[in-house]
């Protein structure tokens, strides 16, 4: 038995962030049912990262909405309306991601919805939060990276803003908001209540770079310096980066430069004050950039492990994938829609009591469970 299962979660949301919480609930046992507008469904089915589709709709939205239940209702619809007041009088969560005021003009906010089931855990997901200049913003990763200083603490020093290469402000936001929706469940089972769950894209990616924001806060407001040469981590001294081999490319993480100097056959004596490889960090990784290209990776690594150096092969997916390590955790899945057609995804990180959590259940089609859910209530 999973460890939610029993609860019934009414995902109303679109796009990433929230719809990946309501995944991560599914695949911890949680019963979840997609609502959403008639025919043409949220907009995250035509949301494309690439021209991949299955059935119509994009691989982006099959993979954030696996093993959900589908339900059509449109909410400007007294009808529709009534028969979702009616799902929320069982539900145990419902999460939407509807910019502010929406929500209240359609007559499902929080304090209404309460009214409907006192128990009920209530997550929301905005770009910039209810209050101040940002709220009316669309909540957007690429708008919230750039907004928060995130893009520059990405790339080298003579680069213009660098945002990362995911969508981690969503991905944070949806991580939170299950976090969040648990500690409410729990609180809930203790005393009875119910609660009110909020996100942002904004905190979150703020949240995410806590070390070195209180960085900034409590050293005079020092701007983050990036390294000019194969930078990593604007806050970390050499070796810090990644660099060329003669075949590939080395990942060094931080370690004792004199001893990594050694272990390389390059001399780095000069640098025997810890200081200095923050302070002369450009000068050293050239030094590093230059001489690393003189052998295979292999080489190195054959002698950077051997002495415990932190330090790792740069693997493309097609290596990653073929690796008996990636192999051995067995991250990969396939859902299969009802018509046969199969997608292969990955799958839930967390393990309970040792099992894998899969879900082979692919994205609904709009509306699919729309007959059998109002028969279960018999509306």
């Amino acid at each position: 038995m999973r460890p939610l299962e029993g609860l019934v979660v009414l995902d109303f949301s679109q796009f990433l962030a929230a719809p990946s919480c309501a995944m991560r609930l599914a695949d911890l046992g949680a019963r979840v049912i997609k609502i959403e507008r008639p025919q043409t469904g949220e907009v995250g089915r035509q949301l494309y990262i690439s021209n991949l589709e299955l059935e119509g709709d994009s691989t982006l939205f099959h993979s954030i909405n696996r093993n959900k239940e589908g339900f059509a209702a449109n909410l400007k619809d007294p009808k529709d309306l009534a028969q979702v007041k009616a799902l929320i009088q069982k539900a145990d969560v419902m999460i939407h991601n509807f910019r502010p005021g929406v929500i209240e003009r359609i007559g499902l906010d929080y304090e209404t919805v309460k009214t409907i089931n006192p128990r009920l855990v209530y997550g929301t997901v905005t770009g910039y939060g209810v209050e101040g200049p940002w709220k009316d913003k669309p909540g957007q990763d690429l708008l919230a990276q750039s907004l928060s200083g995130l893009a520059w603490l990405s790339g080298n020093a003579e680069q213009g803003p660098v945002p990362m290469g995911l969508s981690i402000a969503d991905m944070f936001t949806g991580a939170h908001l299950t976090q969040g929706i648990l500690a409410c469940l729990v609180r809930r089972g203790i005393s009875g209540q119910g609660g009110l769950v909020e996100v942002s894209l904004m905190e979150s990616v703020l949240d995410f770079q806590f070390e070195v924001l209180t960085t900034y806060m409590n050293d005079g407001g020092k701007q983050p310096q990036r390294s000019r040469v194969n930078n990593a981590n604007a806050y970390l001294g050499a070796p810090y980066g990644i660099y060329a081999t003669q075949d590939g490319y080395l990942a060094l993480a931080m370690g004792d430069l004199i001893k990594l100097g050694e272990l390389l056959g390059l001399d780095l004596s000069a640098y025997s004050d810890p200081k200095t490889w923050f302070s002369e960090r450009d000068a050293i990784k050239v030094s590093l950039r230059d001489h690393l290209p003189s052998q295979p990776t292999a080489y190195w690594l054959s002698i950077l492990e051997a002495a415990d150096y932190w330090c790792a092969e740069v693997f493309s997916w097609d290596k990653l994938f073929a690796h008996e390590g990636f192999k051995a955790l067995a991250m990969t899945q396939t859902v299969t829609l009802p018509s046969g057609a199969e997608l292969k995804t990955t799958r839930c990180p967390i393990r309970i009591d040792g099992e894998i959590l899969l879900s082979r259940k692919a994205a609904p089609k709009v509306g699919e469970d729309n007959e059998r859910i109002l028969k279960e209530l018999n509306l």
